[in-house]
Parts: C-alpha cells; sequence; structure tokens
C-alpha cells in the first residue's frame, strides 16, 4: 500500500501514563481556544492525516509554503496549518513553555508546545494561497477574524473533539487502510466532494473504477460556507446512491473531518496529499477543484499537479473535464467524448440547482438520481417553512 506522505504516518495521540500526565497539567497551564477550522486541524494533525505535520507549523515551513509550496526541508506541501494567538501579539504565551488547547465547550483538547512564536503579513498570505485579498473569499474572510501572531510547534492530543454526527462513518488513516487491505484493494481512488453526487460526479468515479481496485468515497464534513447543503443532507444523499447505484464490494464511505480553506489549486494538491496519508493511490481532480465563486480557472487545479514530480506528490491525479449528459449520445459525456453542442447538453451549476430547489422544482434525472432530488427536495421545503414562519 502507499507510504504516508513523508514516509511515516503521525500518531500525536495521548496514551495512558502521558495522557494523564497531561490531564493533571493542564489546570497550570495557559489556556488558547480553538476556532472550528483549529479543532479540525488539531484533530487531522494527531490521527496523521496531515502527516508529516506533527504540529502547527512554524515561521520556516510557513515561509516554505507560501513562496515553494513546499515544507522548509523540501516536501510538497501547499496550505499553511497555523493556529493563531487570536488578540494581540500573544504576550501571555512564551516560547518553550506549553499551552492546552481549548474546543468549543470548553474541552481541553490537547497541549501545544511552543517553539515559535512570529508576526505574519496576512494580507500576502491571501494574495499567495488564495492568489486574492478580495473580501468577498470566503479564505480572505477567515483571515480577517484571526489574529496576526502564529503560534508554532508539536501538538499532542488529549481528547478528540465532540462529535455528535456520523460516528459509524469517521475512519481515521490507520482505519482506512486497515478497510482497504481486508477488501483485498490495493489501488484506491478518492473522490472529494463538499456537495450532494449528481449523474456527472457519479459518472467521474464509475470511469475511475474502471482502472482501480476501489473508491472512497471521502466528504468534507468540517467547516463550509452557509450556503452549502449541510452534511448530514448530504450524507444521506450518498447513502441512497450507494445503496442503489454503487457496486457493494468495489465502494467505502468515510468522511473527512478537514475544514475547507477555498483554495482552488493549492487545495486539490493538499487534498491528494492528505488522501494519500489515507491509503488511496489515486484523486480524482474535476473541474474547478476546491474552487469558489470566480476566483480561479477551471482547471487551474489540473495544471498546478505539473509543477511537482510525480514521485514526489506520489498519489496519482486522475483529471477530468466537466462531464454532463448529451441527450443525442443519450448518456454521460464529457467535451473530450461528446461531438454535439451545448444545446444538447443537461448540465447545470450549483447555483442553478439550489434556486430550483427552493422553488420546489425537481431537477431533472438527466443531472441528478430521483432518489436524491427528493432527499434535496425536502430539505428545501423544510427550510423554506422555518424560513417563512
Amino acid at each position: 500500500m502507499i507510504r504516508a506522505h513523508g514516509g511515516k504516518l503521525v500518531h500525536r495521540i495521548a496514551e495512558e501514563k502521558e495522557r494523564e500526565s497531561l490531564v493533571r497539567l493542564v489546570d497550570s497551564l495557559p489556556r488558547l481556544p480553538l476556532n472550528e477550522r483549529e479543532t479540525a486541524d488539531i484533530e487531522m494533525i494527531a490521527i496523521g492525516a496531515m502527516s508529516p505535520l506533527e504540529g502547527f507549523m512554524n515561521r520556516e515551513d510557513y515561509v516554505s509554503v507560501l513562496d515553494l509550496k513546499r515544507l522548509a526541508k523540501g516536501l510538497p506541501w501547499t496550505i499553511p496549518v497555523v493556529l493563531s494567538a487570536k488578540e494581540g501579539d500573544g504576550g501571555e504565551f512564551r516560547e518553550g513553555e506549553k499551552i492546552a488547547l481549548v474546543g468549543g465547550e470548553g474541552e481541553v483538547l490537547g497541549v501545544l508546545d511552543l517553539e515559535e512564536k512570529f508576526a505574519v503579513d496576512k494580507e500576502q498570505e491571501a494574495e499567495k494561497v488564495l492568489l486574492t485579498t478580495d473580501e468577498s473569499h470566503p479564505g480572505v474572510q477567515y483571515l480577517k477574524t484571526i489574529g496576526a501572531v502564529y503560534l508554532g510547534g508539536p501538538i499532542t492530543l488529549i481528547q478528540r473533539p465532540k462529535h455528535r454526527r456520523f460516528e459509524n462513518f469517521r475512519l481515521d488513516p490507520r482505519e482506512t487502510r486497515v478497510l482497504f487491505k481486508a477488501k483485498g484493494w490495493s489501488t484506491i481512488v478518492a473522490f472529494q466532494t463538499r456537495n450532494p453526487i449528481h449523474r456527472a460526479h457519479e459518472y467521474l468515479q464509475k470511469c475511475a473504477l474502471e482502472v482501480v481496485d476501489g473508491l472512497l468515497v471521502h466528504p468534507l464534513v468540517g467547516q463550509t460556507r452557509g450556503e452549502d447543503i449541510p452534511a448530514d443532507i448530504r450524507m444521506e444523499c450518498y447513502r441512497v446512491l450507494f445503496e442503489n447505484y454503487y457496486p457493494r464490494t468495489r465502494t467505502a464511505l468515510s468522511i473527512f473531518p478537514a475544514a475547507m480553506r477555498y483554495a482552488g489549486p493549492r487545495e486539490a494538491i493538499f487534498h491528494a496529499l492528505v488522501r494519500k496519508n489515507y491509503g488511496c493511490s489515486h484523486m480524482i481532480v474535476g473541474r474547478d477543484h476546491a474552487g469558489v465563486g470566480n476566483f480561479y480557472g477551471p482547471f487551474d487545479a489540473h495544471y498546478i499537479f505539473g509543477e511537482f514530480d510525480r514521485y514526489e506528490i506520489d498519489i496519482t491525479p486522475m483529471f477530468f473535464d466537466n462531464s454532463f449528459f448529451c441527450r443525442t449520445c443519450g448518456n454521460m459525456a464529457s467535451s473530450k467524448t461528446c461531438p454535439h453542442g451545448s444545446a444538447d447538453h443537461v448540465a447545470l451549476s450549483g447555483t442553478k440547482v439550489r434556486e430550483m430547489l427552493a422553488r420546489g422544482e425537481m431537477p431533472p434525472p438527466e443531472f441528478t438520481r430521483p432518489e436524491v432530488a427528493e432527499i434535496l427536495m425536502d430539505f428545501y421545503r423544510k427550510r423554506n417553512k422555518e424560513q417563512n414562519g
């Protein structure tokens, strides 16, 4: 099976005596509340999903990622994984000391061994990572909410963040690797999504299944935009698709607990490297992967893979063009395979579909499976009723 990024799957969860010792210590430590993204990040680091990271980035790694898309030692990495001191210069935190990291309900999740405290230029970070400083971009909006001093150092998780949903679908990298071995899969393709799966997505996945052993549908359930379909509704959509349209012996569903950055091409590389840690050998990279609005070109997420040597990324990207149902062909196709004009194509934007659902209109079966459409219609009916009193 494919090796973790950097060669070793990181494990930063305190066990037995170490955990007991940290639990006794935390009451005497300065405390730092984590926001939703940081809470997701600490868990991802601890379970090895962000290998080789063992904690939040120090200045050297941070600057190298911004400028070179690599960690300081040269390993490809495209997204800064950082911890903000929140307000001021973080004067209450001293390098060389420990900090208790606190979750949203006041519980101590873990401890940071603070190695370095450093000031950053958040506008420069936005320009280099998000390729924009436009405040309509959700990633720029996020940067406006955090302080300009970052805290770097390894973390140790004492307890997992509290999850009240999808417990049966929360598989850590070690667990997905065991699952793949049990299924006898040596090549596994990951599909990243933050949306319900429509017919074009299904087409891409089944094309990929023609050349690999198994498919991992790995929906992101961390922080997303308010207009995105809620995770519990999406999970129900995935369930009916798996029950009715997918080969059960060749597919698996597990959630991806990360927060979205909406960083387009850089996030495509990040998503690939993390899926490599989960044991996937391939990843589907579609049109405008991890994009938002019109901030990135439709295939920028494909082009960025050309900046890295195939063997240092290791996981194989599977690039797909925009897909649609062609009425003349009578099946799903893409611009690479269909000779007919756009007038024959059924391809709806996410915005268009949301507008249809909000009006109580059923999306056409050429766009989405009827079982999925019913779930989405029901969700929008209930939401409209609540909004209208």
